[in-house]
């Protein structure tokens, strides 16, 4: 029966082990995700707009930095992009800005995408309802 115990606890010791290496796994693959807080727009008296995106990341120096935002439309199409030209580590969350950024008139919905040079773009974009543009300002949070 002892026997019979130690190999039932071995298997469930063996499982759990299993079971911990997929969950610190899958951790690990998000850990490295960049973080958007927020998006201010402004429509300046061109129809251009001033876009400041507020990001946060775990940057780790010039191996793993968060080193991108842009803005898309519905479709996927790339309207302005704002590359960051270095790590921000004592700086966190940081804002970057960006002028003249062209959104069609029409447009309803962007995006503010960000990445970081280790991982690409991050899944969890910021939906942006430019219907809800008040004298010409928004500010957008996830």
């Amino acid at each position: 029966m002892l026997n019979n115990n130690n190999s039932i606890l071995k298997r469930a010791f063996y499982l759990l082990c299993i079971g911990l290496s997929f969950g610190c796994s899958s951790f690990l693959a998000y850990a490295g995700d960049v973080a958007i807080h927020s998006a201010n727009f402004e429509r300046k008296e061109n129809g251009l707009w001033r876009v400041s995106v507020t990001l946060k990341h775990n940057d780790e120096g010039w191996n793993h930095y968060a080193d991108r935002w842009r803005i898309v439309d519905e479709e996927g199409l790339q309207l302005a992009i704002r590359v960051l030209q270095h790590p921000h580590q004592q700086e966190q969350p940081f804002t970057r800005s960006l002028t003249n950024v062209g959104i069609p008139k029409d447009a309803r919905y962007v995006y503010v995408e960000a990445g970081d040079n280790k991982h690409g773009w991050t899944k969890k974009r910021l939906k942006v309802d430019l219907n809800k543009v008040v004298n010409g300002k928004l500010r957008a949070k996830p």
